[in-house]
């Protein structure tokens, strides 16, 4: 059923058109990403939507009892409640049915001093709202909430804590939280990745599989979408075109459409230009400008078909190093850190080797000291104990997610041009350009660029400095899906040696060599991408699994055999194997001799004789009874 349809949606600020002609269905069970570079207008779309902007043009269907959520990209939770006490909010109206159910409870434990009409009254209301309050879910929303608060990485959280004592991470989290709780007909996400560690997004996906209404989402977190959507809209030079199937089944799709309309394209103008020529020698000529006349007219009512439109302009990323490193890079041994104010240290006896040319990706949990350890690495914090060796001829750029390194009081072309004054201002516009900052954008003070326009600032500058070895904390923040595609094919040719912080996995899967797991306790290297991390953290879990059965199952008393009791064991056991071998060729011949009795049984001269008949049904009930002796036996030793 279609519960939302946009039919010529058209939205302009002022003289600047965001969308125009925009067509987009939605039903009861779709999972939608809307896709688009920075800027195209997907939140714009988002909004209008969930009816938070209103269009200039066109139509939206939708039906009048349908509920809708949304999720914007800044939303957070601003609230006096506790953490608990809010999520009760959502579900308020069973509250009240529970308290009403209380209340008939105690009037029932008094039905001796009522009268039967009012007897049979009050367990007539009692049972419809207790049937009412469990269809409801009333027995279950208590275990949701935790449900929910524990998929969003707050077990750990006392659920008392006040809202306003958390960060603006933890509260758009909570948001989250709080809209899914609600669970609209409608679910609306615009970003919703953002502030999720990779385990928080490992449950979001699954979640939002299995929920029962419709969602869409925008997001620049590819493995996220290619888990959860099956539809994909892509918003360009202001139009949406729909594409079926996973965000990487898209992208195939995209490049195939765009490979068929260009071969159509050129072959009709290889038709055209055939038709042109014909029409320029013969049409002067008597005995053809009849038919240089005709292929005039084939020509005019020709439907020309467009040339077609190419991914718009991309960033152009290139890392280049000014020498090379010795071999050994970094090695980190029994490393350890801990802040002056507390007891426990943020994490320790982390040791890792890194070779040059080697991509390693530091995954975990936030607040496990990822970026922590990447400034231990930069000399900006100094490790409790353990040693940092840095290898010879090693050069550090750094990214920081922060973008602190960035001066918001200066334009963009002196952001770069200060820091390396001797280098022409025309190269200096050549590398901003390549990062997408033309014409006057380079005239920009920083402090009014976005957070995509920050991040591509920032990347201009790692750039400049030429080092061999890129320690990038959380570099995909603020991309689009097009920068960081054109980012990680800038590092995957970079000569030098990258150790990054990242919850993207498309983008890990994409860049990784190694994956180092951060845990308060220490750290495990992974050799291999996202996935093969992802592989053998479930035949670890699987292992423990069965070694706590194992453990489990064994008794307390539980002796190791002697030599002797072993090697009868294993007599007994080859004894056994032998019987069920020689069991199994005699009921294996049995069977072949039933199957020959029975087909006899079929002919003339068999079933027509009385006597005939009588013997052979006789030898064939002997066999059967022979066979499931013999399998009762074989099922015996088996079970042994």
């Amino acid at each position: 059923m279609i519960i939302m349809q946009l039919n010529d949606i058209s939205k302009s600020f002022g003289a600047e058109e965001i969308l125009a002609n925009i067509k987009l269905e939605i039903k009861d069970k779709d999972r939608i990403a809307i896709v688009g570079r920075n800027g195209a207008g997907k939140s714009t779309l988002l909004k209008i939507m969930a009816n938070e902007m209103t269009y200039d043009t066109g139509e939206l269907i939708k039906p009048k009892d349908l509920t809708i959520g949304y999720l914007s990209q800044h939303t957070g939770l601003e609230s006096g409640n506790t953490i608990w006490n809010e999520m009760l909010e959502v579900f308020q109206e069973l509250i009240q049915q529970e308290n009403r159910l209380r209340e008939m409870e105690g009037k029932m434990a008094n039905l001796g001093q009522l009268d039967a009409d009012e007897s049979s009254k009050l367990l007539s209301e009692y049972d419809r709202l207790q049937h009412e309050f469990e269809s409801n879910g009333g027995y279950a929303y208590q275990s949701e909430i935790k449900a929910v608060l524990a998929g969003l990485s707050f077990l750990d959280y006392d659920d008392q804590t006040p809202i306003n004592e958390l960060s603006g991470g933890q509260k758009t989290r909570l948001a989250l939280g709080k809209l899914l709780l609600k669970k609209p007909n409608l679910l609306i996400l615009d970003e919703p990745t953002n502030h999720l560690d990779i385990e928080t997004l490992t449950w979001l996906e699954k979640y939002l599989v299995g929920y029962p209404g419709a969602v869409v989402i925008v997001s620049h977190d590819r493995y996220f979408l290619d888990k959860t959507v099956s539809i994909v809209y892509e918003i360009s030079r202001h139009r949406t075109k729909k594409y079926h199937g996973s965000y990487s089944d898209f992208l195939r799709q995209k490049a195939l459409n765009f490979e068929q309309e260009m071969k159509e394209f050129e072959k009709q103008q290889t038709e055209i230009k055939k038709l042109e020529e014909f029409v320029q020698r013969n049409i002067v000529r008597a005995s053809t400008t009849k038919r240089a006349q005709s292929r005039r007219k084939q020509l005019e009512k020709m439907d020309r078909i467009d040339r077609p439109l190419g991914d718009e302009s991309s960033a152009s990323i290139t890392f280049e190093i000014t020498k090379r490193s010795g071999n050994d890079v970094l090695k980190i041994q029994d490393l350890a850190f801990r802040y002056e104010n507390e007891a426990e240290p943020l994490f320790e006896h982390v040791s890792f080797h890194i070779t040059r040319g080697e991509s390693i990706a530091l995954v975990g949990p936030n607040g496990v000291g990822k970026t922590t350890l990447l400034k231990n690495i930069l000399g900006k914090l100094n490790p409790s104990s353990g040693a940092i060796q840095l290898g010879t001829n090693v050069q550090i750029g750094y990214y920081d997610q922060e973008q602190a390194n960035l001066s918001s009081h200066k334009t963009v072309l002196n952001e770069l041009w200060d820091e390396y004054p001797t280098v022409n201002e025309k190269d200096i516009r050549t590398v901003l350009g390549n990062f997408l900052f033309s014409g006057d954008d380079v005239l920009k003070p920083v402090q009014s660029l976005s957070g995509g326009e920050k991040a591509r600032l920032a990347l201009a500058k790692l750039r400049m400095q030429k080092a061999n070895l890129l320690i990038l904390d959380e570099p995909t923040n603020h991309l689009d899906i097009d920068s960081k595609e054109v980012l990680e094919a800038a590092l995957i040719d970079f000569p030098g040696t990258i150790i990054f912080v990242s919850h993207d996995r498309y983008f890990i899967n994409k860049i990784a060599d190694k994956v180092v797991e951060m845990k308060q306790g220490g750290a495990k290297v992974y050799l291999g991408d996202y996935d093969y991390y992802l592989e053998k953290k479930e035949e670890e879990a699987e292992l423990e699994r069965l070694q706590a059965e194992d453990k489990h199952d064994k008794k307390p008393n539980e002796k190791r055999l002697s030599f002797k009791e072993e090697k009868k064991l294993q007599s007994e056991q080859r004894k056994r194997e032998r019987q069920i071998a020689n069991l199994e060729e005699t009921i294996e011949k049995l069977e072949e001799e039933l199957v020959q009795l029975e087909e006899k049984m079929t002919e003339p001269e068999v079933y027509e004789n009385h006597e005939k008949a009588l013997e052979y049904t006789n030898k064939t009930n002997q066999v059967k009874q022979e066979i499931e002796k013999l399998m009762e036996e074989w099922t015996a030793l088996q079970e042994e």
